[in-house]
């Protein structure tokens, strides 16, 4: 009974393995189980009779709070975030895509195999352990000794929430079986509309743009550039050189730039959810505020350039499915994976790069000079978890878009370069030289064109490359040759050159009213 009450125990207080999806066992103290050993304990003291229906019935309820647990404590280790399974359910297909084009195949089938088999094995686990508790508390002695057992967990643990002392080594797991209450509240509260009629109205978006007007104006979300690429000295000096070159690419193209510090709205992934905090100006940190956003008839950035007679294009690379969603924004035209027609050697799971993108778009709506200006979205998808392969960058940008847009020996080498799971440090790095080569190596490109570039972080890298506790900060860029217009980002906390502060200025969704700001008078 003892090895059945322990694996029982840690079945549902283990923790993650950081940065892994391992787990290791703990010293705390499960109060699902203090229940249930009460519960069985009391069934028996009436003499009412424990069927083996029943047993397996516990047993199914077991393993789910076990599955819930691990989903629980990964998703916090490794995104940063709490997990809410109805609305990022829908996300796991196109995940497990993903890790499936680039892990090793022998982790996918393992991945998969791993998927089938733990299921049966917690059942049949669970099932064991509880039949050894049910034949003990058949025996009177055995049913008063866990009776009492549950019991004083239940009131030790009633006691620290009422803020008695207890001691250092009693502590308590988070319960499981709250989240899925949550859950299913969570359901019923979004089927019903009440959480789209909670949402509140947004802000009042409008600008001037006096301090734009005429120029083409970028905002690029570069995917996963977080703080901590410009505060971990792991990462932070390898790149010193690829951002000094780019200080100089701005420089030398007559243009200036200024830096600060936004909290995002997410972390380690769902970056749409910052997209959306910035350009509606509304704070949307879950998918159950974007969805409920996104059915309503909202203001947004995108269409206040629209009225201003700007043609508005998103460039959407790693958009593989159909996004009627798109329409809440007020694009004029979305350049997605489809759209954009790449032919040329694989990168990941999306094939893909943020180089072809750019021209690609470039050559359709920014090359021609008799034309309204443009306000472009640029989504990036080249510094995207797992970070490799990294695409070379090509300064011949008219190659970009040919039929062999590299060298052989180029491609080799990128395509050689494997992620290592549990160090994707380097990986990140390469990404952001990338990155920063290609934005540099645009500005260059159009060097004699009036252009005001955003460049904002959309989150943090996920934790494997941020580390535990890590901030939800991100940097943004601003990017132009108009000095008003940079004055008045001065004005609102940002500071010269390329470098942020540490302190954020302003959360993501705040950032717009800066930005509105900066455009010209409101």
């Amino acid at each position: 009974m003892s090895a059945a009450l322990v694996l029982l125990n840690c079945s549902v207080t283990f923790r993650n393995v950081w940065p892994t999806l391992s787990i290791r066992p703990t010293s705390e103290i499960s109060l699902e189980l203090a229940i249930v050993l009460v519960l069985l304990a009391v069934l028996k003291g009436r003499g009412k009779f424990v069927s083996l229906n029943f047993v397996r019935g516990l047993s199914i309820i077991w393993s789910f709070l076990i599955v819930g647990r691990y989903i629980e404590i990964t998703t916090r280790s490794l995104y940063g975030r709490d997990v809410n399974v109805y609305w990022d359910f829908r996300h796991v297909p196109s995940v497990g895509a993903m890790f499936a084009t680039v892990a090793d195949p022998w982790l996918v089938i393992i991945g998969v195999g791993g998927a089938i088999l733990v299921p049966f094995v917690v059942y049949f686990a669970s099932f064991w352990a509880f039949t050894q508790i049910v034949n003990s508390v058949s025996r009177p002695g055995s049913r008063a000794g866990l009776a009492a057992v549950g019991t004083a967990v239940l009131l030790v643990f009633g006691f620290a929430q009422l803020g008695g002392r207890v001691a250092d080594g009693v502590r308590f797991a988070d319960p499981v079986s709250p989240a899925y209450a949550r859950e299913s509240f969570e359901f019923v509260y979004e089927m019903t509309g009440a959480g789209v009629a909670a949402l509140g109205d947004g802000p009042n978006i409008d600008s001037s743009l006096v301090n734009v007007a005429g120029a083409d104006v970028f905002v690029v979300f570069m995917e996963s550039y977080g703080a901590v690429s410009w505060q971990e000295p792991a990462l932070s000096e390898p790149l010193v050189t690829s951002r000094r070159n780019l200080e100089a690419d701005i420089r030398e193209t007559g243009r200036d730039v200024v830096s600060a510090m936004v909290e995002s709205t997410t972390f380690g992934g769902e970056s749409w959810l910052a997209h959306i905090s910035l350009l509606s100006g509304t704070e949307v940190r879950d998918d159950r505020t974007n969805v409920r956003l996104m059915a309503q008839n909202r203001d947004t950035l995108v269409k206040l350039f629209g009225r201003n007679d700007y043609r508005t294009v998103a460039i959407v690379p790693g958009l593989l499915v159909s996004w009627p969603e798109g329409a809440f924004y007020g694009f004029d035209d979305i350049y997605d994976y489809e759209r954009l027609g790449y032919t040329g050697p694989p990168f990941g799971w999306w094939s893909i790069n943020d180089q072809y993108a750019l021209a690609h778009v470039d050559s359709v709506e920014i090359s021609p000079r008799e034309r309204n200006p443009r306000f472009v979205f640029f989504s990036t998808i080249s510094t995207h978890a797992p970070f490799t392969p990294t695409p070379p960058y090509q300064e011949d940008w008219t190659r970009v878009l040919s039929a062999h847009p590299y060298d052989e020996v180029e491609l080799h080498e990128a395509w050689s370069d494997q992620p290592d799971w549990l160090n994707l440090g380097p990986s990140y790095v390469k990404a952001l030289r990338y990155s920063y080569s290609m934005i540099g190596g645009y500005l260059r490109f159009r060097a004699e064109r009036d252009l005001v570039m955003i460049l904002v972080g959309d989150h943090q890298p996920p934790a494997l490359v941020s580390g535990e506790a890590a901030s939800w900060n991100v940097p943004v860029h601003i990017v132009s040759s108009r000095e008003a217009l940079l004055d008045r980002f001065r004005a609102n906390g940002f500071g010269n050159g390329l470098a942020p502060n540490d302190v954020a200025v302003a959360r993501m969704d705040s950032l717009l009213l800066i930005l509105l700001d900066a455009f010209g008078s409101r």
